[in-house]
């Protein structure tokens, strides 16, 4: 849990993530800069030791006069007792960018700015406290949980003027609510919470809850199945509820954006004069790099290092038993022959298929379906991608 959230805890832990941010690239720029003047590689870099000698006083000041402005920058917050007073600043795209990005982070540090899971009710949360629950709606029986993707939050699911969740509510008689999260975590660890806190929603809710139907959108989709694993493992009493899962655009197998970042940042680090830039691609967060192969598990990265390049680690988890399952993959291509993917996810990665038989998901090919001429983000906002699940949910 972070610290008590105010405007001004939030303002100040923003002045240390830049601070933090200014020091890693003076790191770099010097480690380069002794690098490339220390002489040549074959000759041991002769000149090392007298540039290290001749630079440390420049790069020790610059240090100091980061660490003074940033003291500074969080004394004079401090004494602004007005906005010790004023409420944290309300979640949205830009702090969810930021917890994608560097989530994990600030989540140890204990940051004002990391992302508290949370169930929301047009915009309410759910579990505040330990009374039950009493929200417009609460009559319903059948929700729906919408989850967000990477470096998003729930307002993703309002674009180009639609909304999936008032669409479904209308057309299917169903709930609807959103899961806001800090998806710089580990897939698996925001897993675990959510099938916690889906215990908790099941039994502070007023009625009985008949079933449950959970639609994740990208990195939504891989955080549903390792909540369904740890629901199982736990026998949560909310998972014989949940009756159909959709995944929309989820990178099931992997992206190869966050692959091929991979392999750069090895390659940049077989070299001596580049691998000083490759330290900066450590600075993102574990759960970006969860979706090189789309790792749901905590074996799949605990002991493991996340950055070293490695073939597909990850435990094979099998679709959720007794769960009607659902994908929906985008393509940027116009018919049946494209093999183009949605921009970030490729098609099959989508649909769980993998070229070892062994390691797909069944998903039956009566719910797989393939949006033509849409990106990643076009599912969110698709005419096509909405029928498929409205009419799936109805059925």
């Amino acid at each position: 849990m972070s610290r008590a959230r105010t405007l001004a805890t939030q303002l100040r832990d923003s002045s240390k993530l830049i601070i933090a941010a200014t020091h890693a690239v003076t790191d770099t720029v010097e480690a380069m800069h002794h690098r490339i003047a220390s002489g040549p590689l074959l000759l041991n870099q002769p000149f090392e030791p007298i540039v290290k000698a001749l630079t440390a006083p420049s790069y020790k000041a610059i240090r100091h006069i980061v660490h003074a402005v940033g003291q500074g920058i969080d004394l004079g917050l401090a004494k602004l007792s007005p906005l010790n007073e004023q409420p944290e600043m309300k979640p949205g795209p830009l702090l969810a960018a930021i917890n994608g990005v560097w989530g994990d982070y600030l989540a140890v540090t204990q940051s004002s700015l990391a992302i508290e899971m949370t169930i929301l009710h047009r915009g309410q949360d759910l579990l505040v406290g330990e009374a039950p629950l009493a929200i417009p709606g609460s009559k319903y029986r059948r929700i729906a949980i919408f989850l967000h993707g990477s470096s998003t939050d729930e307002s993703c699911w309002q674009r180009k003027g639609f909304d999936y969740a008032a669409a479904l509510e209308n057309d299917c008689g169903l709930l609807p609510l959103h899961l806001r999260y800090n998806s710089g975590l580990h897939i698996s660890q925001n897993g675990r919470a959510l099938s916690n806190l889906l215990q908790d929603l099941v039994a502070k809710w007023p009625t009985k809850i008949e079933e449950i139907i959970v639609i994740g959108h990208s990195m939504g989709g891989l955080i549903a199945r390792s909540a369904c694993h740890y629901g199982e493992t736990s026998r949560k009493s909310w998972r014989p509820l949940l009756s159909k899962l959709f995944t929309l655009g989820s990178p099931h197998h992997g992206s190869p954006l966050e692959q091929a970042g991979n392999w750069l940042e090895t390659v940049i680090n077989l070299h001596p004069y580049s691998e000083p830039i490759g330290r900066l691609g450590r600075i993102r967060s574990a759960g970006i790099t969860d979706l090189r192969y789309g790792n749901i598990l905590d074996e799949d990265w605990i002991g493991k290092d996340r950055f070293q390049r490695t073939t597909d680690p990850r435990v094979h988890v099998p679709l959720p038993s007794g769960v009607e399952c659902y994908a929906i993959a985008a393509t940027l291509g116009k018919d049946q022959t494209s093999v183009l993917g949605d921009g970030l996810v490729p098609v099959k990665s989508a649909l769980g298929i993998h070229q070892d038989p062994r390691l797909s998901l069944d998903f039956p090919e009566s719910r797989r379906a393939v949006i033509h001429d849409a990106s990643h983000l076009d599912l969110l906002s698709s005419d096509g991608a909405y029928r498929l699940l409205s009419n799936w949910c109805r059925g």
